[in-house]
């Protein structure tokens, strides 16, 4: 089969196609034939050496994948054609053939494609745990997100109005990606220059009730700042490469909270968590309540620039690699 394969820690550029076995079937496991892979920020860290998790050289990044069930084991409410999306981990999912557990399987319905699907769970089911279980959104609240036209971004401008939330301001670096933003559901958008005072203006001085954040950087103490009473920061990554460090002194101004989320270590913890998140975002999906992402797709043969797009911040929504036909 064809893979992606990492084969030294210089960057995307060190992205190369191969030919390699498929990964063996086991009698619990089921096996998918791949249409499409997701790309995401990690991935561009596992390039180089950045991430906490740390493969042995060479390996198959990917975490996410959509395609048809080859075989499944009984028992597992999967058969042969199924179309399904999956969780891979934080490898092997950029190849034409995975085997996973059945736990991270998930049919898609009829409304959402292939390519979409591969370009779901990862972003959804992390945005569905930082909105419902780690920022407790309520109905009516206003949410800001940062680096609102990629993946997460455009995931949580999509799903923040779906449970609850009144009004959702993206925050973007250029009028194209605002346009991007508008598309996903942004009911305003701001530019990174000056974005704090034009939030302030929006609300009415009031602030916002929660800000999506996977981008960290000198913008965080703004954020705090922008909080209404009561507000929280979703601390969901350093995209802009820098880790804040904040001064606690500022919680206490309007009794805020910083929120850390962290859905894989949440999940993987909690057995049936996933299955809990699909049965509440699967039927919103299958009617169209939560529309399924449009990614921007790149051929397999440019792996590495779909890796990059995610590093240098060029990338549109989602991205995904095409796999099959």
């Amino acid at each position: 089969m064809r893979a992606v394969h990492i084969t030294s820690l210089d960057g995307p550029e060190s992205v190369q196609i191969v030919d390699v076995d498929e990964p063996a079937k086991r009698d619990d496991a089921v096996v998918i034939d791949v249409h499409a892979a997701g790309v995401a920020f990690p991935d561009a860290l596992l390039t180089r050496g950045l991430y906490q998790y740390k493969p042995e050289l060479p390996f198959v990044p990917g975490s996410e994948v959509a395609g048809i069930v080859r075989s499944a084991p009984e028992g597992s409410g999967l058969t042969a054609g199924d179309r399904v999306a999956a969780l891979t981990g934080l490898s092997d999912g950029m190849a034409e053939v995975v085997v996973v557990s059945p736990d991270t399987v998930f049919a898609l319905p009829d409304a959402v494609s292939l390519t979409a699907g591969a370009g779901l769970l990862f972003n959804d089911l992390t945005v569905h745990f930082a909105l419902r279980e780690r920022g407790r959104l309520a109905e009516g609240e206003t949410v800001l997100v940062h680096g609102a036209a990629g993946g997460i971004g455009t995931s949580a401008l999509r799903m923040a109005p779906v449970l609850g939330a009144s009004r959702v301001i993206a925050v973007v670096s250029t009028e194209a990606k605002g346009e991007i933003a508008k598309a996903a559901g942004a009911t305003d958008v701001v530019l990174v220059d000056g974005w704090k005072d034009a939030v302030k203006e929006l609300t009415g001085g009031k602030g916002v009730d929660v800000v999506v954040d996977p981008v960290g950087g000198d913008r965080f103490t703004d954020s705090i700042r922008s909080l209404a009473p009561s507000g929280r920061i979703l601390v969901l990554g350093f995209t802009g490469g820098e880790i804040p460090t904040v001064k606690v002194n500022r919680l206490l101004l309007n009794n805020v909270d910083i929120v850390g989320v962290g859905w894989g270590a949440w999940w993987m913890t909690r057995p049936g968590y996933l299955a809990t998140q699909w049965a509440e975002l699967e039927p919103l999906l299958a009617t169209g309540t939560l529309t399924a992402p449009e990614p921007s797709v790149f051929p397999l043969e440019k792996a590495g620039e779909a890796i990059a797009s995610l590093e240098n911040r060029t990338a549109a929504g989602k991205v995904v690699l095409q796999l099959g036909n």
